[in-house]
């Protein structure tokens, strides 16, 4: 069975978080991640990507957050 990333600790935002809470914690690991910054990481630029393409939409959220 397939595991589920929690997209919420991936983000370090609580599962109440507000979108603009969202937004706040993903702009800053983004900038701290991104693959063209000295020290960037690739793959975890990826997932908080995800992460945040998951959270930051309503729909997907509210299905996300049903499993």
């Amino acid at each position: 069975m397939l595991r589920m990333r929690d997209y919420y600790s991936i983000l370090g935002v609580s599962k109440s978080a507000s979108g603009e809470d969202i937004k706040k914690a993903f702009r800053s690991l983004a900038h701290k991640y991104h693959p063209d910054k000295k020290g960037g990481d690739e793959a975890k630029f990826k997932e908080v990507s995800e992460a945040y393409a998951v959270l930051s939409d309503e729909k997907k959220r509210a299905q996300y957050d049903q499993f």
